[in-house]
């Protein structure tokens, strides 16, 4: 049997806790990748890089907030709970406070926001606009889109294309096809960050009226749409290099494969909260990934 999760006992480790440091991984890899093709092409520029890092791990936390208070008040997040301590649902912030320091991190991102539009113009405040909405549609709101199968499409489009194409976008103002490619397997492997969590809580979803992708296909659906997601992530890199789209030192990626044996074997034999460790290491394998593609890039 596992234990469950330990809580808190301040305020600030509950701040820290509803932040979710570890889902971060999943916002700063993208921005690392749209760097490193943007230093490949010649076009890196490192303020606009530090911004477009900073504002996605405020669009990152200000969505982790969103998650907890808007999963507590559609009464998806239970005292039965598997994934990690909600802070709202534990009542160790009231609804109010983690409503209003979601909006305060999104203000922040949104100052943010402001430099990267002076320096890449109105397609930069769409991406940041587009981006805030999403973060905020995908738990709240009359259509939450991770409660109707959607938020597989969101996390691949915000958390792959939107971010590493972004990145580059507000140092060289253009995008290449190198770029787009590049954003391909990032989204890939956020998803199954997605995936994962899915397949935990397939069973507290589906009692609650959270219709994820898990529960309108199965488990066995879900655990064959991680697998796919990792194969296509892991081929992308290598069908890059033929047309000149990256170096062959892109390959470094393939580096990263010892961490997928035991998440490939945890995907098809873990339930409930073992496979929050499998969150974990889906998230730190992205990072890897990321680091990996942007060395190769880059060399």
């Amino acid at each position: 049997m596992n234990p469950k999760p330990e809580t808190p006992t301040s305020k600030l480790s509950a701040w820290m806790l509803a932040a979710r440091p570890k889902t971060l991984p999943a916002a700063a890899a993208p921005v690392i990748v749209g760097a490193a093709v943007a230093w490949h092409d010649g076009v890196f520029s490192p303020l606009p890089a530090l911004a477009a890092l900073l504002g996605a791990l405020l669009l990152q936390i200000g969505a982790n907030f969103a998650n907890d208070v808007y999963d507590f008040k559609k009464g998806a997040d239970t005292g039965a709970r598997l994934g990690p301590t909600r802070v709202t649902q534990a009542g160790l912030l009231s609804p109010k406070a983690v409503e209003t320091g979601m909006w305060l991190t999104f203000a922040l991102a949104v100052l943010v926001g402001v430099y990267l539009l002076i320096v890449g113009g109105w397609v930069v405040a769409a991406i940041g606009i587009a981006s805030i909405i999403a973060a905020i549609a995908y738990t709240g709101g009359p259509y939450p889109l991770g409660y109707n199968g959607l938020g597989d499409v969101f996390v691949f489009v915000f958390f792959g294309l939107a971010a590493v194409v972004g990145t580059y976008f507000v140092q060289a103002h253009t995008a290449s096809a190198a770029v787009w490619w590049a954003s391909i397997p990032i989204g890939l492997l956020a998803t199954n960050i997605l995936v994962v969590n899915n397949l935990r809580d397939i069973d507290s979803d589906r009692a609650a009226g959270k219709r994820t992708l898990a529960v309108r296909w199965g488990r066995d659906s879900a655990q064959m749409e991680y697998v796919v997601l990792l194969v296509v992530a892991y081929g992308i890199p290598t069908l890059m290099i033929a047309p000149g789209l990256a170096p062959a030192t892109v390959v470094l990626t393939w580096l990263s494969l010892p961490l997928v044996k035991p998440l490939w074997h945890d995907i098809f034999h873990a339930e409930g909260r073992a496979l929050n460790a499998t969150l974990a290491g889906t998230a730190r394998l992205e990072l890897v990934f990321a680091l990996l593609f942007a060395l190769g890039m880059i060399l």
